[in-house]
């Protein structure tokens, strides 16, 4: 028998806003005699939302209440309510992110979705969402092929590298279809700061075709370039965003010696690479940038378009953005959910060392209860067991112990830990699950002997 949890996803993005609405089956897929191993077997859309123009006062504010509105009548559409949700994501991707009231809108949209729906943003997580939404990851996984995947949407591109359906690489550039917009008679209306020295075009200014081609022409040149089609130039770091490092490797290089790259699209531009759209249909330059990918150097060689490449990254968002913990948790006097826990990670060389004194530092700079997040031991003894623990307790963490590790030891854990801290101790030991620096965690009411998680990583523009 299988458990059905209901999952949305709602990208608010720097041009559309979408929701869709999907059910996720969790099944045992261990033998009657086995620990339990808890996954999540089948994932069905149920509902997709139209796709509608992020609401914006002005070029600096995202609307909120506006937004809230949009969700709360797709939520009439779909048939539910909030109580009805169990887990999800909320996401505000691009440009939107960057904009001065995107943490405010955040919280707004969290409340609104449920006690376990997620609220969170970041390049990184972005490109791993549209890369499974769109079916990227999949077909690299049902071909053995590796494939750069390129979600190009309002104001980025978010770029994923695959191989064997295993996302190594993630990367960002600051190249969409609404860095540059006008109005029905073709006169400027919009020039995105990250176009500085790029366009020659200004705010009034009546744009000809010409002049947006050689704006787009640009654009696609530096894709190229992170795709290892083109010579390198200043212009890959200009255009590369900050957030999730520095455009050092060449996405090319890490394809099998002799084995091409196979170049996949998704995202709102995505639309305009298959189909001759009117240049000015949309009052931005996407129509155009589209056009010109179409004949560029990106689809000469082997490559596709995502499946409902629009909704890339929201179908990611609600299908994709849970999974389970390990089913030998350890849980004691910890309610659930929690939500949006900060992540301290320790390496594999600190675990080593003087887990104590790392543990301990560590904790200190975080304002609120925080998930120490360890690699863990490949079948450990007792007596490795109870070091780690002991070693834990030494720290002197204040409030609960939240701890998460990649191998299966949690229940051990856990249970060195509270014969050395009482019952009365708040614990929660969780497994199998790999945590990042500068990320977040939710973890949500059981799953038969599992725990539903959301990792989130939360890039914000102060």
């Amino acid at each position: 028998m299988s458990e059905r949890l209901l999952s949305v996803g709602l990208d608010v993005g720097t041009t559309s806003t979408q929701m869709i609405l999907s059910e996720l089956a969790v099944e045992n897929r261990a033998g009657s005699f086995a620990v339990p191993e808890m996954e999540i077997a089948e994932r069905t859309i149920l509902y997709r939302s139209p796709v509608h123009f992020t609401p914006l006062l002005g070029e600096s504010r995202v609307d909120g209440a506006a937004i809230r509105e949009i969700v709360t009548r797709e939520y009439e559409r779909a048939g539910i309510c909030r109580e009805d949700v169990d887990t999800g994501a909320i996401i505000i991707t691009g440009e939107t992110s960057r904009k001065e009231n995107a943490r405010a809108v955040l919280s707004a949209l969290s409340d609104f979705a449920g006690d376990f729906v997620v609220a969170t943003a970041g390049p990184e997580l972005e490109s791993v969402l549209a890369a499974k939404g769109s079916g990227a990851a999949s077909y690299s996984e049902r071909t053995g092929k590796t494939v750069l995947h390129m979600d190009i949407g309002g104001g980025t591109s978010n770029l994923a590298l695959i191989r064997d359906g295993k996302i190594e690489k993630t990367g960002c550039l600051n190249v969409g279809g609404r860095l540059l917009k006008f109005d029905e008679t073709g006169v400027v209306t919009y020039v995105s700061p990250v176009l500085e020295g790029i366009a020659s075009l200004k705010e009034g200014e009546k744009a000809s075709l010409a002049q947006v081609e050689e704006v787009a022409q640009t654009l696609v040149q530096v894709l190229e370039m992170a795709a290892g089609l083109r010579e390198r130039s200043p212009l890959l770091e200009k255009l590369w965003t900050a957030e999730i490092g520095h455009p050092t490797v060449n996405f090319a290089d890490r394809a099998p010696q002799g084995q091409p790259l196979v170049i996949s699209f998704s995202g709102g531009v995505a639309d305009c690479i298959k189909k001759e759209i009117p240049w000015m249909e949309y009052g931005d330059m996407g129509p155009v940038l589209g056009r010109v990918i179409r004949k560029s150097r990106l689809c000469r060689g082997d490559h596709r378009i995502g499946e409902d490449a629009i909704r890339a990254t929201v179908i990611g968002a609600g299908c994709h953005s849970a999974q389970l913990s390990g089913s030998t948790v350890f849980c004691q006097k910890v309610t659930l959910p929690l939500k949006n826990l900060p992540v301290v990670c320790i390496g594999q060389r600190q675990q080593e060392g003087a887990l104590a004194e790392t543990v301990s530092q560590a904790i200190k700079v975080q304002e609120s209860t925080a998930v120490i997040a360890l690699p863990g031991l490949v079948s450990p003894s007792y007596g490795e067991v109870a070091v780690m623990a002991e070693s834990i307790i030494a720290a002197q963490v204040d409030g609960p112990l939240i701890i998460c590790l990649e191998q299966d030891m949690a229940k051990a854990l856990g249970q060195a830990l509270a014969v050395r801290l009482g019952t009365d101790a708040e614990i929660l030991c969780i497994d199998r699950v790999k945590l990042s620096p500068e990320s977040y965690l939710d973890v949500g009411q059981p799953v038969g002997p599992a725990l539903p998680v959301v990792v989130k990583t939360i890039v914000l523009a102060r």
